[in-house]
């Protein structure tokens, strides 16, 4: 059984499980993933931190073994319409646990509990592509990044 914890400005993770979550993320991710600096800073938008916007974190507890097996972050974008008002930037399972609905599971309940439309980044080949099909996301645009 999986418990799903969810943190916000209004709820913000206590240090120790803000830890937890930023380490599981850096490990879980894997080549899909940031620096643990970048997560964190990415975590603290969530909170609302700096009068950033804010957004949601959720992790994903075992019931057995007490220990995260899923996570994710969403950041509240502050537009609507022409950008959507939520990204997702960062989902992870424990690769013990993929295939059995965590998954699906985080990213419903993030759903459910955004106001306005939501955005993610996804590899092509990235295998979780497909559940963010079937849950409803389309690739509307090619994303291009100036870096300097």
């Amino acid at each position: 059984m999986i418990k799903i914890n969810t943190y916000s400005p209004d709820n913000i993770a206590a240090e120790e499980i803000k830890n937890e979550i930023i380490n599981f993320l850096f490990e879980s991710l894997e080549q899909y993933g940031d620096p643990k600096a970048d997560i964190e800073r990415c975590m603290d938008y969530a909170f609302g931190q700096n009068n950033k916007p804010g957004g949601m974190v959720l992790s994903a507890i075992d019931s057995d073994s007490q220990k995260i097996v899923g996570a994710v972050i969403t950041n509240k974008t502050g537009m609507d319409g022409y950008i959507p008002e939520n990204i997702l930037v960062y989902i992870a399972t424990d690769k013990n646990m993929r295939g059995k609905g965590v998954g699906k599971q985080l990213m419903q309940t993030a759903i459910n509990l955004s106001d306005g439309d939501m955005a993610l980044h996804c590899e092509p080949d990235n295998p979780a592509k497909f559940l963010y099909e079937k849950l409803g996301f389309s690739s509307k645009y090619l994303e291009m990044r100036l870096k300097k």
